[in-house]
């Protein structure tokens, strides 16, 4: 696919129907607390040209934070009372986190949220990276900054379902491994709903 058709995909994704996604939607044994509470968080699914077609932008975690050490993440976090919403969170910190210049960045829309096992709601922003770009890490954030083909994170068939004991209960999640990196668990689900609608 080149990389007009692969643009074209993406700016339809946002339109097409689908519900919210959420760590637990593989585990329905799993029951969840009426009433909780829900941080709202945005992350940015930045796209940008590479040698063979469109190239995802993503990080690996410092191993020295306290939440999700050394996981593969998209850049993001949560909504600071200086954002406007979810989509200037995102920007905002993918910016601090790779040093990504939010003007660099065509937002084409979002993906319905994603209910995280941490008690985040997170809202997938779509975007385009325009002019060239090379990602600096933020050292105590991002052990490292890394890209993965559009072809990849697209295909359906890139993503299965594995399983790890939680909490004491057996939870079932997405992986989509690229290379020595291990896409899995929150970041994985939001790719696949990505995959979904690009393929329905």
């Amino acid at each position: 696919m080149v990389r007009t058709d692969q643009i074209a995909a993406l700016r339809r994704a946002p339109q097409a129907t689908g519900a919210a996604s959420s760590d637990f939607d593989l585990n329905p044994a799993i029951v969840l607390p009426e009433g909780r509470k829900l941080r709202p968080a945005g992350v940015l699914a930045a796209f940008k040209p590479g040698r063979d077609g469109l190239d995802l932008i993503l990080t690996k975690r410092s191993s020295r934070l306290k939440h999700h050490p050394g996981q593969i993440a998209f850049p993001g976090g949560k909504v600071d009372p200086g954002d406007a919403d979810e989509i200037a969170a995102a920007l905002r910190e993918a910016h601090e986190e790779v040093a990504l210049d939010p003007a660099q960045v065509e937002v084409i829309g979002t993906l319905p949220p994603h209910e995280t096992v941490t008690g985040f709601l997170v809202t997938p922003v779509i975007g385009l990276v325009h002019g060239d770009f090379t990602p600096v890490p933020e050292p105590g954030e991002v052990e490292e900054v890394f890209m993965v083909p559009y072809a990849h994170v697209t295909d359906p068939a890139r993503y299965s379902v594995q399983g790890r004991r939680w909490r004491g209960q057996r939870r079932l999640y997405y992986t989509a491994p690229f290379g020595p990196y291990y896409i899995w668990g929150a970041t994985a689900r939001m790719l696949r709903a990505l995959a979904g609608r690009i393929h329905a």
